[in-house]
């Protein structure tokens, strides 16, 4: 019977069940949606929090958290996926450490990326300001930019916010050099360069 479909008991036992943000033919799979969203933290994500986010039990998001971890490895990627601080995250294989360093430092000397502007900008107009509320600003995760630009002397922690206890950042005095500002106030108006359904949120700062 070529091209038959299997019968339903074929199907392995994972398939994954009706209702949740997963299902759908052109939905993504589990450990796809995994990896789509470990890109864009912050921090390390309780395995609770993934698993409610996916609507799959715990044991099958942490069975696949692993799995993916392991496959990395094998393939000898330059990440890892490990589980830290009660939660998972992406990190720089211990031995592409040098490299990294090596890039950052060299990098010193480099013209910053539109990405790296986009996020200091961010930074110098809505200080102090939490990664992810950079992030959220931006659109995209601006964790590895913001690494750049603490490495580059333009970028601070400013304490914490009170009530989530986010880091904050601000820009440096370092910054105000570069641009050669006396301070903040000489910072260009950025209302005129907004969208207009950006410009509410410049009123909010």
């Amino acid at each position: 019977m070529d091209g038959a479909r299997p019968p339903e008991s074929t199907e392995p036992e994972s398939a994954e069940p009706e209702g949740g943000p997963l299902d759908g033919a052109d939905g993504p799979g589990l450990k796809t949606a995994l990896e789509a969203i470990l890109l864009v933290v912050d921090e390390p994500v309780a395995e609770v929090t993934l698993a409610q986010v996916l609507e799959r039990p715990r044991g099958e998001v942490v069975r696949a958290l692993r799995e993916l971890a392991a496959e990395y490895t094998e393939a000898g990627r330059g990440f890892d996926l490990r589980e830290v601080a009660g939660g998972w995250r992406y990190y720089t294989r211990d031995d592409c450490a040098a490299v990294v360093e090596r890039f950052v430092r060299d990098g010193q000397q480099a013209r910053l990326t539109q990405a790296a502007l986009e996020t200091l900008a961010v930074v110098a107009y809505r200080q102090p300001v939490s990664r992810a509320r950079i992030s959220a600003i931006r659109g995209v995760n601006s964790d590895g930019v913001m690494r750049t630009l603490l490495t580059r002397g333009l970028v601070e922690e400013a304490g914490q916010d009170p009530e989530g206890q986010a880091t904050l950042y601000r820009t440096t005095t370092y910054f105000l050099e570069r641009l050669g500002l006396r301070d903040l106030s000489e910072l260009p108006e950025l209302a005129p360069f907004l969208p207009d359904d950006l410009e509410g949120m410049e009123d909010q700062r």
